[in-house]
């Protein structure tokens, strides 16, 4: 979110004070991400600092529960864990929001920051032993099952209908519309691909690990001395390991985009007994996802200029030479 909830810093202070025992407390918005249901903070408090996400809508637990299972439990320290409430609760629920609160970590995302030599191999193990990693009964039964879902493709497809006869708007729909134009043919690719190579993953018997499913350069942080942080366990998800492998030389953001990268990623991962097909369709199911949320974030009344404007450079970028679009058409070469 790029724009700020409508809740006062001193209503978010007073009840990390009544929640967390964080007392005199300065709340800082942090304008970052595209989730326009989630909004973030820097707090400080005590001499310390602190992360705070607030969730609007529907909120699974194991969001919580699963990193600080794989943090303390596992001692996979480069996951990020959130700190229990007064209550010993790993989120708490307030103000119609779901609120959860993580240690400040200091450093860049990976896409503001490049990752060192040892980041990328330190990256690669803690992403090991995660897939690896078979979390209790009591956690994963909660967790959603890779099924293929259409969602996506479905929706995408929704707008090319609703598109047909044009569409009417303020000025950033009009040049939304008019990329859409431009490169209808591609996304009609992307949604036929996406929905091709589906079936032929229906067919396989599914070889299901823990998967973060949104491991983007936005969602690892990059310290000095060689820390990594992966962070915003959201869209947590039992998938073959391409689900997350994808991001790595996948593009998204038009960075970790380079061979020498893949290249140390997997010396910390330990394998590269890959699945192509699964990793050209995770590619294109997450741009079909992308065009998706672009889509209604475009026409949502609800958003504001600065987050439409950001969805709209985040779509045209997609598209650019050598992006995800152009790299995921590459991987479906390669088994064709």
């Amino acid at each position: 979110m790029l724009t700020p909830p409508d809740l006062s810093r001193e209503t978010i202070a007073q009840y990390l004070a009544d929640a967390y025992g964080l007392h005199d407390a300065r709340v800082e918005f942090l304008p970052l991400g595209a989730d326009m249901n989630s909004a973030v903070f820097r707090i400080d408090a005590a001499n310390a600092a602190y992360f705070l996400k607030l969730r609007r809508g529907d909120f699974d637990q194991p969001v919580v529960a699963v990193p600080a299972f794989l943090h303390h439990e596992k001692g996979i320290e480069a996951v990020m864990a959130p700190l229990p409430a007064t209550s010993h609760q790993l989120s708490v629920q307030s103000h119609g929001f779901d609120w959860a609160l993580y240690p400040f970590f200091d450093g860049k995302n990976g896409f503001e920051r490049a990752l060192t030599n040892r980041q990328w191999t330190a990256l690669g193990a803690a992403l090991g032993a995660i897939h690896r990693t078979e979390p209790p009964e009591t956690l994963s039964a909660s967790l959603t099952k890779e099924h293929y879902a259409h969602h996506w493709r479905e929706g995408v497809r929704r707008y090319q209908r609703r598109f047909i006869n044009g569409v009417k708007g303020d000025d950033i729909v009009k040049r939304f519309f008019a990329f859409w134009e431009e490169h209808a043919e591609e996304i009609d690719t992307v949604v036929y691909r996406s929905e091709q190579l589906a079936s032929i993953l229906l067919e396989r018997p599914p070889q299901l690990v823990l998967c973060h499913s949104d491991l983007h350069a936005g969602n690892v942080l990059v310290g000095d001395n060689d820390r990594i942080s992966i962070v915003d366990w959201d869209t947590l998800i039992l998938a073959p390991k391409e689900r997350d492998l994808m991001f790595i030389g996948g593009g998204v953001g038009h960075v970790w985009n380079q061979p020498q990268e893949e290249a140390l990623f997997y010396e910390g991962y330990g394998s590269k007994d890959i699945d192509l097909v699964a990793l050209a369709y995770y590619r294109y199911e997450r741009i079909a996802k992308d065009v998706l949320e672009f889509c209604d974030q475009m026409f949502d009344a609800t958003a504001s200029a600065e987050d439409r404007e950001e969805g709209l450079r985040q779509m045209q970028s997609q598209f650019l030479p050598g992006d995800v679009v152009a790299i995921a058409h590459r991987g479906y070469d390669d088994i064709t």
